[in-house]
C-alpha cells in the first residue's frame, strides 16, 4: 500500500474534523471530483473545491460537532477504500449518531482525484474489485 496516499487521506480527515477546508483541498487537483450516493441528502457529482467545500458544509450544517474517523484502509491499484466511522451530534442536542461508510478514493500519479461515497461498506470494496 502506498504510504504516501494513506497519509494524503489521514491528512484531509484531519481537515474536516476541523472544519480546515484548506488543508482538506491543499493536496487535491482543481478538478477533484467528490460523487455522493444517489439515495442521499444531496446526490451528484461535486467538481473542484468551491462545490466540494459547499456540499460539506451543507451535510455539516445541521450538525454541531461531526467527527470522521478513518478505520480499516484496502488498495486496488490506484484505488484506496476507507472504511470510514462518523459520529454526528445536532444542533441543540446531546445524542450522537454514529454513521458506518466506505469511502472509494482514487489517485493518479499519487494525487487524489476522486472520492464517491458509498452507504455500505461492501460496495465501495465492489467498486473497487476487492471483496470483504
Amino acid at each position: 500500500m502506498s504510504q504516501e496516499n494513506v497519509e494524503v487521506i489521514r491528512s484531509i480527515y484531519e481537515g474536516f474534523n476541523r472544519s480546515d477546508w484548506d488543508a482538506v483541498f491543499r493536496d487535491l487537483p482543481p478538478d477533484f471530483e467528490l460523487t455522493t450516493p444517489t439515495r442521499g441528502l444531496d446526490p451528484g457529482r461535486f467538481r473542484g473545491r468551491e462545490e466540494g467545500q459547499a456540499y460539506w458544509e451543507d451535510f455539516f450544517a445541521p450538525y454541531k460537532a461531526v467527527t470522521v474517523e478513518p478505520g480499516e484502509i484496502f488498495e486496488s491499484g490506484d484505488q484506496v477504500v476507507v472504511f470510514v466511522g462518523a459520529r454526528l451530534r445536532p444542533k441543540g442536542s446531546t445524542a450522537e449518531m454514529e454513521v458506518r461508510i466506505g469511502h472509494l478514493w482514487t489517485f493518479q500519479d499519487g494525487t487524489a482525484v476522486s472520492l464517491r461515497l458509498f452507504p455500505e461498506h461492501e460496495k465501495a470494496l465492489e467498486a473497487a474489485g476487492l471483496s470483504e
